[in-house]
């Protein structure tokens, strides 16, 4: 998931500007916004077009599924939750527009799950000032986790810097002499997993970085492949989106060369990475692949039994991804923190349900949100390919301060078929 990655925020700085031009909302009726004896409406910005939508596009539709069987089955504490997604094709400025009807047209109860640093960060202030709660921000940035700045605004992702870092540790663990280098993104997502690695190994102990720009319309990484091979890159830890991922393992493969890959959750789908790849080669060049992650997606997992029961019933039977499991971990995130806000939630209420520590998530530990840590999940799980099949080998690491610690996985179980409060 989440996992969604960054993209470059060419952009950004004509948003920041141009958010200031946005009218602020000003309450049309008495009552919490979004909140009706019968419904809860909230409202999220997604890629559904443009260069992010291939594979990302999926994590809303997975929400809607999820929340659809919710509502189906009684909705949380007798409300159906609305949600409303708004395409922003991953374009900072069209971000604006989405979030700014959300909020003063629409009349959100809350922002959930927007996708992307760029793009969020040019809605991030115009939100906090509306008063509106921000979770569950689909992007492992560290902005998000500034509860004295930010006192509604929460991430979900694992931060790309405690991917980076875990990877790393792995890495030094498994093969202590290799020569372990870096590739990414030119942005926050590329350079949080280079962060992250520098915490382990050192920057000078990284034989070799190369970072590409994924803002161009046309990207071709065959030169950092061949720098990377004629550096002797034993271990090559990837900060990329799936289709940059297929890419430099198919470059790789062309050249005759076969590193081990250590690849973070947003770009590390085995099912996608098959498709970009091909069914005839791609299940031999993904083998041994190392990634992390820290939501249920291991086959014999009860939660991803429920979420492909769902995706079959509600969303149509859609390809079934780390993307439908991300976007309905996000939903029935909501949905806890929807029942522990009361029988008649408020947004005050909402975001002490949140802070209360009392929510736990699905993933492999419990989450630790607080009124002092707005950050998602902090401990993420080792995944390797084998024989076809991507699943937990049950290495896990929690990363903490810039320290990283081995720690063993507590998985939520699933309780009430996956419906809070019920």
């Amino acid at each position: 998931m989440r996992t969604p990655a960054t993209m470059s925020a060419v952009a950004a700085l004509t948003a920041a500007a141009s958010i200031a031009l946005v009218a602020c909302s000003e309450p049309s009726e008495e009552g919490t916004p979004g909140v009706t004896d019968t419904t809860v409406t909230i409202g999220t910005h997604q890629p559904l077009t443009g260069p992010a939508a291939a594979g990302y596009a999926a994590v809303s539709a997975a929400t809607s599924a999820y929340f659809a069987y919710v509502n189906a089955n009684g909705g949380i504490n007798g409300r159906s939750i609305e949600y409303l997604v708004k395409d922003d094709g991953y374009d900072p400025v069209n971000t604006q527009a989405a979030v700014s009807e959300l909020v003063t047209e629409d009349e959100v109860f809350a922002i959930v799950n927007g996708l992307g640093t760029p793009t969020h960060s040019s809605v991030l202030d115009y939100v906090d000032e509306e008063g509106v709660p921000d979770l569950f921000i689909s992007s492992g940035s560290r902005v998000w986790n500034q509860p004295e700045v930010y006192p509604n605004t929460f991430g979900f992702n694992a931060e790309y810097v405690t991917e980076g870092a875990a990877l790393a540790q792995h890495a030094v663990n498994q093969r202590p002499n290799a020569k372990i280098c870096v590739l990414g993104q030119d942005d926050d997502y590329g350079e949080g997993i280079l962060e992250g690695v520098e915490i382990v190994v050192g920057g000078n102990e990284i034989t070799e970085i190369q970072l590409y720009s994924a803002s161009t319309a046309t990207v071709d990484i065959t030169e950092p492949i061949v720098r990377l091979m004629e550096a002797g890159c034993e271990v090559n830890i990837l900060g990329t989106i799936n289709g940059f991922t297929a890419m430099a393992i198919g470059t790789a493969a062309q050249l005759g060369w076969s590193p081990q890959w250590y690849v973070s959750s947003s770009g590390a789908d085995y099912p996608t990475l098959v498709q970009y790849l091909g069914e005839d080669i791609g299940p031999a060049l993904l083998e041994g692949m190392v990634s992390v992650n820290y939501l249920p997606f291991s086959p014999d997992s009860e939660w991803v039994a429920l979420f492909r029961q769902i995706n079959d019933e509600y969303n149509g039977g859609a390809p079934f991804t780390a993307n439908t499991v991300f976007g309905m971990s996000a939903g029935y995130l909501f949905a806890e923190a929807l029942a522990a806000a009361g029988d008649d939630p408020t947004r005050e209420s909402l975001i002490a349900a949140v802070e209360s520590g009392r929510l736990l998530g699905n993933g492999i530990v419990p989450l630790s949100y607080s009124d002092d840590n707005h950050a998602g999940y902090q401990t993420v799980g080792i995944a390797t390919v084998s024989g076809g099949v991507q699943d937990y080998e049950g290495t896990t690491y929690q990363v903490n301060v810039g320290q990283v610690t081995e720690v063993e996985a507590a998985p939520v179980p699933l309780e009430n078929g996956g419906i809070p409060g019920a």
